[in-house]
């Protein structure tokens, strides 16, 4: 009789088919996680990249809240000062009036002290007339002496500081500034002076003299002097006596002058930095607006071909000459003077001033 085979469901078959449909679900699980904790990694970088550059925008902006917290804060120190200035001339301008009012009221012989008391009095209302207006152009919000003509977009960031109670304008007015190219210059430089003086160039420097006037302080004092073979003053009436920033005069004659200035001659920097050793006090801010290394040294000119070594060492030489003020350099370049921007550039550097190398349509 055959016997009945017992059956079991935990046979070995059946245990190896649950071992793997476990190990199955268990790889499954170890790849899903790994995706998931990747995925979120990736997402915090992002988030983190995101709140770095979010935090670095809220520091320059609070930056730049403080650098305009500290103009507002500088504007209206200055309106207090000129308001306390004002209050002080008003009050001598009484005084003196009522001087002469007893004066004359007595009787007084005294013509010559009646007479220098009015004198005063006229200089006070002058000065007073000046800082009043002074104050209003401070309140209505403008802060140029001059008004450019031009673009609007032609406002670029130079990164020079207008500052210093003593600022001296160098402009190198040889025959170089006519054009960029040594073949122009030569044809240039025997055209008409009518002709000279409009010079794409040369009109470009002269509008550079005028934007670096409207920009300076109100109560600065200035030069202006342009130089060839030699040095001379702008303003030839005043000679190189400082001029008042607030005098519409001094302001209109050093223009006036530099645009009258026909170009010419050779370069030399060292009779421009000995004029600038002349002025007294020395000036504390220096703009040099030129376009190339000298090529004459403060003997003059030696006849012979002169080359970028040679005009590298008049370079030096007129270091010597020069003033222990910070020079801001303007370079227009010109052709054929490979070491005039380095060497400007450096000077600049030295110096603790600023260099700029504008584009054409600037200013």
């Amino acid at each position: 009789m055959a016997r009945r085979r017992e059956f079991s469901v935990f046979s070995l078959s059946f245990l190896d088919i649950m071992s793997c449909g476990f190990g199955a679900v268990i790889l499954i699980f170890i790849v899903i996680n790994h995706s998931t904790e990747a995925n979120t990694r990736e997402v915090q970088r992002r988030d983190l990249a995101e709140a770095k550059r979010l935090e670095e925008a809220v520091q320059d902006a609070r930056e730049q809240l403080v650098i305009l917290r500290n103009s507002v804060q500088e504007k209206n120190d200055e309106l207090v000062t000129a308001d306390a200035e004002a209050r002080r001339l008003a009050e001598a301008l009484e005084n003196l009036k009522q001087e002469i009012a007893r004066l004359e009221a007595g009787g007084a012989s005294q013509e010559q002290t009646i007479e220098a008391l009015k004198s005063e009095l006229k200089a006070l209302e002058a000065e007073a007339a000046n800082l009043q207006a002074s104050i209003e152009a401070d309140e209505a919000g403008g802060r140029d002496l001059r008004a450019i003509a031009g673009e609007g977009d032609r406002q670029y960031l130079t990164g020079m500081r207008m500052g210093g109670g003593h600022v001296l304008i160098l402009l190198d007015a040889s025959a170089s500034m006519l054009d960029r190219t040594i073949v122009n210059v030569i044809r240039r430089r025997n055209l008409p002076d009518s002709e000279k003086v409009e010079s794409e160039k040369w009109q470009r420097a002269v509008r550079t003299v005028e934007w670096l006037v409207a920009n300076l302080p109100r109560d600065a004092r200035f030069q202006v002097l342009t130089f060839g073979e030699t040095a001379q003053p702008a303003f030839a009436a005043k000679g190189l006596d400082w001029l008042r920033v607030v005098e519409q005069l001094d302001l209109d004659g050093a223009v006036e002058g530099v645009q009258r200035t026909v170009p010419g001659g050779g370069t030399s920097l060292a009779a421009a930095f000995a004029a600038a050793s002349q002025l007294r006090p020395i000036p504390d801010n220096i703009y040099l607006i030129i376009d190339s290394l000298p090529t004459q040294g403060q003997e003059g000119f030696e006849p012979g071909v002169i080359d970028s070594r040679d005009r590298l060492d008049l370079f030096s030489d007129s270091l010597l000459l020069l003033p222990a003020s910070p020079v801001n350099v303007i370079l227009f370049p010109m052709e054929g003077d490979p070491f005039a921007a380095p060497s400007y550039w450096q000077l600049a550097q030295t110096t603790g001033g600023s260099f700029l190398a504008p584009p054409k349509d600037w200013p």
